[in-house]
């Protein structure tokens, strides 16, 4: 059905008095806002905010099991996606569309795609149980020919979702496989082009696609290849920016590669509970003289936890938590850790005094010649009493030396 032709035909679709300004391929311009039975719509399955969710479906169902032949199953199951995805959202978003009706309209395709308003379509699908008044969607219906066209429809997504609420609140695992199944699995978008359509910089989304190919190849190590929904349940954001960071400090590729498994290891095992500030401290050892030392210590420990997996099927979360009862692994893990990082401290404390008074030479010399000379006497008198006090600093480090 084409919304604007059958849809108004049907009384299905109808006019109201509203006009609102879009920006759609950089152009604003004023759209009328229809009002739109919610039969007639469909979720766009393209969307960042249930990309490991759709994930975690097709391994459980099957790759072809959302079949937008059946369109009131397909919704039903796309619609727990969008409430697990924030259920407290939409609770709020429900509530206030509940009593104030809905106040921000949608932005849809003209055979029914929602490509903005997913959320808001939730809550009205929920509320239409109850009221049969809120069995209506008000949006802009674009009149674009492109509905069979994914790389069209992504870019129109992230278009038109620049600023609003519904960008803000994305779970950052998902905004990350997003970025990466749209630029590197799929290939729909280039950098450039994700870039532009999003408003960020090519180096920012070029950032965001090597962090986002660590946890792809987390997923490949634990043997679980794609299946992007345990990233999100490991809560691996914070991890896996503090490992980004980590690796950029080695110039070694081999040592690289080995410290990055190592932690794929650490991550698996989770010997901390807080995993951020866990690998955080790898920053550290990463820079340091003791890295080495970690890599023997460890690497032995990680082979192991990884080639211990099953190897005839996909891990799973129940096998996680199976590898995550291994007490006698975390200990070993986390006391490794300990014991490294605590060298590094020791040594960062030993240097730190050198350190100093390598800062302060450095200062001193980015004192100039000639600002001296135009000191007013009192300044002068001021600098030599500092110098004095200077000296007298050096000379007591120097006997300490002794």
């Amino acid at each position: 059905m084409n919304l604007l032709i059958e849809g108004i035909e049907s009384k299905t679709v109808l006019p109201t008095d509203q006009k609102v300004k879009l920006m759609v391929d950089g152009v604003t311009e004023t759209y009328p806002v229809y009002k739109v039975r919610l039969n007639n719509l469909y979720y766009n399955d393209q969307n960042d905010r249930i990309a490991t969710w759709i994930s975690q479906y097709k391994a459980e169902h099957g790759e072809d099991a959302l079949d937008k032949a059946d369109r009131e199953k397909y919704n039903d199951v796309i619609q727990s996606f969008i409430v697990k995805s924030n259920e407290e959202k939409i609770k709020q978003t429900q509530e206030n569309i509940r009593l104030l009706g809905q106040q921000k309209n949608g932005v849809v395709l003209p055979d029914g795609r929602i490509i903005d308003g997913n959320r808001r379509y939730t809550c009205l699908r929920n509320l239409a149980k109850e009221q049969e008044s809120f069995n209506y969607f008000e949006t802009v219906i674009l009149d674009r020919d492109f509905e069979s066209n994914a790389k069209q429809i992504k870019m129109l997504e992230l278009q038109i979702q620049i600023g609003s609420e519904e960008r803000v609140d994305y779970d950052p695992i998902d905004r990350l496989v997003g970025v990466y199944r749209d630029v590197e699995e799929n290939k729909l978008l280039t950098v450039e082009e994700y870039a532009k359509s999003t408003n960020q910089k090519v180096t920012v989304v070029r950032k965001e696609l090597e962090i986002a190919q660590l946890i792809v190849e987390f997923l490949e190590s634990i043997k679980a290849p794609k299946q992007y929904y345990l990233a999100r349940e490991l809560q691996l954001d914070g991890p896996i920016r503090e490992l980004y960071a980590a690796l950029n400090n080695i110039n070694d590729e081999d040592k690289r590669q080995e410290v990055k498994y190592i932690a794929f290891a650490n991550l698996l095992v989770k010997p901390d509970e807080d995993m951020t500030r866990f690998v955080r401290n790898l920053k550290a050892i990463s820079k340091s003289v003791y890295v080495d030392e970690f890599i023997e210590k460890e690497a032995e420990i990680a082979e192991e936890v990884l080639d211990g997996l099953p190897t005839d099927k996909k891990i799973t979360s129940e096998d996680i938590r199976t590898v995550r009862k291994d007490d006698k692994t975390k200990e070993e893990l986390k006391r490794t850790m300990q014991v490294v990082d605590n060298k590094v401290r020791v040594k960062e404390t030993r240097d730190k005094p050198n350190q100093m008074i390598k800062d302060a030479i450095d200062k001193l010399k980015a004192i100039d010649p000639i600002i001296i000379k135009r000191l007013k006497e009192e300044q002068i008198d001021e600098m030599r009493a500092n110098i004095e006090h200077l000296e007298e600093l050096i000379d007591g480090i120097k006997e300490e030396l002794k």
